[in-house]
């Protein structure tokens, strides 16, 4: 496993454009060692703005979007279309732009999908889902290049959160109930399926991030704040803002 680093950026306007960038880049050395990327995609405030900034580079454009695999960290299990589903926010943003294969993009099961109001029925087609596309690569989980988190002001990741059962779950996806966030019922990738992922980044903005964040890199909520269970299997990367870096330690910040 990899050893955490850390990237501050001076506000979060200036953090989104840098994911932004850093994304770009990932997905095109990706493709010039495989032929393809993955990158499993996140919520939120800032995940919103950094999938706007992408479609703002010049840049994207040497992207072969036709060859990407779009999967998502966890979902609201909610209707298709819900302004609060992560893959509604992504789309408008970003992805609904893009000349990507419809078939290499793999939301989570909604409310009104096939298995109806069954959210363990829909992590389980997730997970077929995931399985269905690793057996092209004899693995147990498709090869995700990039994953992107982030960080709740409890220090929860995707829909992981502190003291849920969801925290301990070995399956590859896992319905939540009773979510201490709203909504109450979501589907997420577990742990072992985030560390999985060759390079796992934790985007955080905002002083109201700054005790989880600074909790998790320090160390002091290993066991119970799921932010420091992660880690990528060659690169795990925060990318923060000024205020949310507030409470890092100081020999983990590094001016990006």
């Amino acid at each position: 496993m990899s050893e955490a680093s850390v990237a501050v950026h001076a506000d979060a306007d200036l953090l989104a454009q840098a994911v932004a960038a850093r994304l770009v880049v990932r997905l095109l050395d990706a493709q010039a060692d495989r032929g393809r990327a993955s990158v499993v995609l996140t919520g939120g405030r800032i995940a919103a703005a950094v999938y706007r900034a992408v479609g703002e580079l010049p840049a994207r454009h040497a992207v072969d979007w036709s060859k990407v695999d779009v999967w998502w960290g966890d979902e609201r299990f909610l209707p298709a279309g819900d302004p609060d589903r992560n893959e509604t926010q992504a789309r408008a943003a970003l992805l609904d732009a893009l000349p990507l294969d419809p078939a290499r993009v793999h939301p989570m099961p909604a409310a009104d999908g096939p298995d109806g109001d069954d959210v363990e029925a829909a992590a389980a087609r997730y997970a077929a889902e995931l399985a269905e596309a690793a057996r092209a690569g004899h693995g147990a989980l498709p090869h995700f290049d990039v994953l992107l988190l982030g960080v709740g002001e409890d220090g929860h990741v995707a829909s992981v959160f502190p003291d849920h059962p969801v925290r301990e779950d070995s399956r590859p996806v896992s319905a939540v109930r009773d979510s201490p966030k709203p909504p109450p019922v979501r589907t997420t990738l577990t742990l072992p399926t985030i560390n999985s992922a060759e390079e796992v980044w934790l985007v955080a903005g905002g002083a109201d991030k700054a005790s989880a964040v600074g909790s998790a890199l320090a160390g002091t909520g290993s066991g119970q704040l799921p932010a420091a269970m992660v880690q990528g299997v060659s690169r795990t990367l925060w990318l923060l803002d000024r205020a949310a870096a507030a409470d890092v330690p100081p020999r983990l910040r590094h001016p990006a």
